[in-house]
């Protein structure tokens, strides 16, 4: 008889001991992530009671395949026009939220003596919330159709994506062993260079693609091209040295903007549901009893912070964003608990070995316990609120108020048109720039040494420069776009408005063409390193011509209408549906 590799074992033990617990947990109206941990502790090295895993080697890398399909998941239901309707109020709020507990975590450890390192990381694993715990409670307790919990999601989808780049970054920091300001903005840099061409290059072609294969695509087949996309973002994202969760996640994003998008959502949830369960197993195997009673200190100590720090920096937050008192407190007391992306930061913190193996048990600790509170915060927040409008000043009270009408008259203000102009501008040039950018970088890579190795010197050159920038040619339109300004109304406004108005609309225009030219040059300079007066000159003349050219219009209009139809065809799917 065929002996069983351990892993089966392993499996069917977890799975059968997670599944009795998750039911009780479920009687218990309570969430299921906690009856994994439970479950994990259970079967861990640590509880004697019950056999326990034996090949943890290959559990945990389960466990990153766990992670993966946690976060495509989390990428499919998300869209970045979420981003946009969630409005300021959820922006604000997150930005003070999390950047006021990331210094709380990191003074914390510093003061119960911790390495920087793990103080760092302590500061991240503390400013998120639980989206899933947070969206169990409001269903249970029938709030999600409230005000503050509207908030409470956008701040949640914002929560999210930053818990994405706060895992680059902290990758990054714990590399280089360095907190070197230039060092992060550069990695920053990539990384959103790295987003937006994934993103605009994957909705260009996946997205169509999927829609043109349909008939061939059963649930079988759609399942497997999707976790293949999937898996080979995250081999991408791995091979240019971000993390593999960033590229399930972008992947999930791409996907959630096809006419699929549903079909794949409900095909990858048993996925996500049975990896996403080894994954909290797993991190409740971390658990070692000996070393909470040893840190019981900081687990309480953190409990508290936790607790008052969120309720406090979440309630000023949105009350900054010109929300009322009573929906500030309200989203305040919601998002007081840390949950899964606290397990997934302190699983990064491990691999890289830069925190202590006692941080994790403290965490899931305070994650337990938190979560445990969070259903009755949110049910007595309306109490709280009241007992505090009864005690605060009038002054106090009127200010508040009329804080919150100023905000809502500047809000719905059409006078801010600079603010216009700038949206309006802002995007398309970054994304056209990071595509041009790309374009630059693929043809060092691979255009021009195959040119150049098959054509003598000055001609293989001087092919390779014409082809690269006739590549780059629409983007570099898309850029310097003349009709950006031209078919503005408001362009028009502020130019008669002052000469400071001129002048600075003068320098947005030359800054946009100063784009173009560096581009070019940057392709020439690869190429005629020695010929510089010159090559600057002609990559004035390029730009011009690009500028100017009712040709390099039509292809930048084509690009723009049908990446607009393909970023839509999802949603107008839902709808005719």
């Amino acid at each position: 008889m065929t002996h069983l590799p351990a892993l089966v074992a392993d499996l069917a033990l977890i799975l059968m001991i997670a599944g009795v617990v998750t039911i009780l947990f479920k009687w218990l109206r309570q969430p299921v992530v906690l009856g994994y941990i439970v479950a994990g502790f259970m079967v861990g090295p640590h509880m004697y009671l019950l056999p326990s895993v034996v090949d943890s080697q290959s559990l945990a890398t389960w466990s990153e395949i766990g992670i993966i399909f946690l976060l495509f998941a989390l990428g499919l239901e998300f869209r970045f026009k979420k981003l946009l309707e969630v409005g300021g109020a959820a922006l604000i709020a997150a930005i003070i939220n999390m950047g006021a507990m990331v210094g709380v975590g990191y003074a914390v450890g510093y003061l119960l003596g911790w390495t920087g390192m793990e103080s760092i990381f302590l500061g991240g694993m503390i400013s998120m919330a639980s989206t899933t715990i947070i969206i169990k409670a409001f269903n249970d307790l029938n709030k999600q159709r409230q005000r503050f919990a509207n908030i409470v999601f956008g701040i949640l989808i914002i929560e999210d994506i930053a818990a994405i780049l706060m895992m680059v970054l902290f990758s990054t920091i714990a590399v280089s062993k360095t907190f070197e300001g230039m060092q992060l903005a550069s990695s920053l840099l990539k990384l959103m260079f790295f987003i937006v061409v994934s993103f605009v290059v994957g909705i260009f072609v996946i997205p169509p693609a999927l829609k043109r294969l349909k008939r061939y695509l059963n649930d079988e087949t759609l399942l497997v091209v999707s976790c293949g996309l999937c898996l080979g973002m995250v081999l991408l994202a791995q091979a240019v040295g971000f993390s593999v969760a960033l590229g399930a996640f972008i992947m999930g994003s791409i996907l959630a903007e096809t006419v699929q998008a549903k079909r794949i959502e409900h095909l990858v949830q048993p996925l996500k549901n049975l990896f996403g369960a080894v994954f909290f197993v797993s991190v409740g195997m971390m658990i070692v009893p000996g070393l909470i009673v040893e840190h019981i200190v900081p687990i309480l100590i953190l409990t508290v912070v936790v607790l008052l720090g969120r309720i406090i920096f979440a309630t000023l937050g949105v009350l900054a964003s010109g929300e009322s008192l009573k929906v500030s407190m309200q989203s305040g007391f919601s998002l007081a608990q840390i949950g899964e992306f606290s397990f997934i930061i302190a699983t990064l913190g491990i691999q890289l070995g830069v925190i202590s193996d006692f941080v994790y048990p403290i965490i899931v600790a305070v994650s337990v316990v938190t979560t445990f509170t969070t259903p009755y915060g949110i049910k007595y927040s309306e109490a709280v609120y009241g007992k505090i409008e009864r005690r605060i000043p009038k002054k106090w009270s009127t200010l508040l108020v009329g804080y919150a009408q100023s905000k809502s008259k500047a809000e719905d203000n059409p006078s801010n048109d600079w603010l216009t102009l700038l949206k309006g501008l802002f995007v398309p040039v970054l994304v056209y720039f990071a595509l041009a950018v790309a374009v630059v970088i693929l043809s060092r890579v691979a255009l021009i040494p195959f040119i150049v190795e098959q054509l003598p010197a000055t001609l293989g050159k001087v092919l390779a420069a014409a082809l690269t920038i006739l590549l780059m040619s629409p983007f570099l339109y898309g850029i310097t776009s003349p009709r950006r300004f031209l078919s503005n109304s408001v362009f028009f406004k502020l130019l008669k408005e002052n000469h400071f108005n001129k002048g600075v609309l003068i320098l947005l225009n030359l800054s946009r063409t100063f784009l173009c030219i560096l581009l070019i040059l940057s392709v020439l300079l690869t190429l005629f390193p020695r010929a510089t007066g010159g090559l600057i000159f002609i990559s004035i003349l390029i730009t011009i011509f690009i500028s100017f050219s009712p040709r390099y219009e039509r292809q930048t209009k084509r690009i723009e209408a049908a990446f607009h139809e393909t970023l839509n065809s999802g949603e107008a799917e839902e709808i005719k549906n």
